[in-house]
């Protein structure tokens, strides 16, 4: 149900519809090409809805049409007030037009008469195009957005960049330690898991906090290269509020997902495959790459699975250590849904992150298979 509503907001466009219908009624009569500015008819059927309508709809009204073209909300809480001073003498213009245009010259700019024509229709596609900086023109054709305002389509390909990343640095860093822990007796490796299974029993704040005070340029990383001699005091690496950052705590907190699958799998793995391919002639190295490594594939899998959809949808990491230039998708999808209030465009940026997954899923099916995967 929540997936639901979110796929139906993302096209949802029907709320400011019913709260102007009569001025939405008068600008679907308006001849674009023969007049520049639309007819005496709709800026009457406007001034009447500011004048008598629900105050609380049209404010949510007024955040939708700010979506389009910012500047509405200012320029319809202003004429609202003349409105009323006008309504409360009972002294209606002979020109509603006129009168309008009188109050504030924006209504006499047909580009915020242009952009109401985004929002005709109870049904919108539009914040699927700006979720990839697309807009549509006066014409309603798809265009890019200014340049200015270009920031998704890169933020995208920076999470990919980065949930690939740190999956693969999750994979070469934990298929030594789980096959370590495999290989182990077992009182050894039940008392190393506790220090794998750790990180669960702290809060992710905490984690990414402690990042942030390690990888600062005066932190514990950069103190420690310098008394070795590494580096200089005016050399200090920037490792933190970067893309660096994030994917140094992201590999850190999500290792955990990848280590245990792959224990999980190579602890029921005979260790008498080795001997036998050793046996045959094989050495250590070739047994080990033709012999122990396919079997460790539904490990792999599942921890590379698991890693890989956590990471393209994290959010409190890359907001904290990664700042501006470190920030994922997620903080995107967050700042909508908080601060702007966008919830158009939230839905459809989370409709297109759980649409790349499906895809994703669907392929891992047709290359590796789904069945293959082994969680232990």
């Amino acid at each position: 149900m929540p997936i639901g509503d979110m796929l139906l907001r993302s096209v949802d466009d029907s709320q400011i519809n019913t709260v102007f219908p009569n001025t939405f009624e008068e600008y679907k009569k308006w001849d674009k090409e023969k007049d520049k500015l639309p007819p005496e008819e709709v800026y009457k059927a406007l001034f009447q809805e500011l004048a008598y309508g629900d105050k609380i709809q049209v404010g949510r009204a007024l955040t939708r049409m700010n979506y389009s073209k910012s500047g509405w909300k200012s320029l319809i809480k202003k004429t609202s007030r003349e409105i009323k001073k006008v309504v409360k003498k009972e002294e209606f213009p002979d020109s509603y037009k006129e009168f309008l245009i009188e109050t504030n010259e924006k209504w006499a700019d047909p580009t915020y008469w242009y952009a109401m024509g985004q929002m005709l229709n109870n049904q919108t596609s539009i914040y699927y195009w700006n979720a990839i900086d697309r807009t549509f023109d006066q014409e309603l054709n798809v265009v890019q957005q200014d340049e200015d305002r270009r920031v998704y389509v890169q933020t995208w390909l920076k999470t990919l960049k980065v949930s690939i990343y740190v999956t693969v640095f999750c994979l070469i860093l934990g298929f030594p330690v789980a096959h370590l822990l495999a290989n182990l007796p077992l009182r050894y490796s039940n008392l190393l898991m506790i220090f794998v299974l750790l990180p669960f029993w702290t809060s992710l704040l905490v984690r990414t906090t402690a990042w942030i005070v390690m990888l600062q340029q005066k932190g514990v990383i950069n103190g420690v290269l310098v008394w070795l001699g590494i580096l200089s005091d005016d050399g200090r690496i920037a490792m933190v509020y970067n893309e660096t950052g994030t994917l140094i705590a992201m590999t850190q907190i999500l290792l955990p997902f990848m280590i245990l699958p792959l224990y999980s799998v190579m602890r029921v793995i005979p260790k008498s495959h080795m001997r036998a391919a050793q046996n045959l002639g094989a050495k250590p190295a070739m047994a080990f790459w033709r012999v122990y490594l396919p079997q460790t594939i539904p490990g792999m899998s599942a921890g590379g699975l698991l890693v890989f959809v956590l990471a393209i949808g994290y959010f409190i990491t890359p907001e904290l250590v990664g700042g501006k230039d470190g920030k994922l998708i997620g903080s995107w999808i967050a700042y909508h849904l908080k601060t702007t209030l966008n919830w158009g465009l939230t839905a459809a940026l989370g409709a297109i992150l759980l649409g790349f997954m499906l895809i994703f899923y669907w392929l891992y099916n047709k290359i590796v298979g789904i069945d293959n995967i082994k969680l232990g």
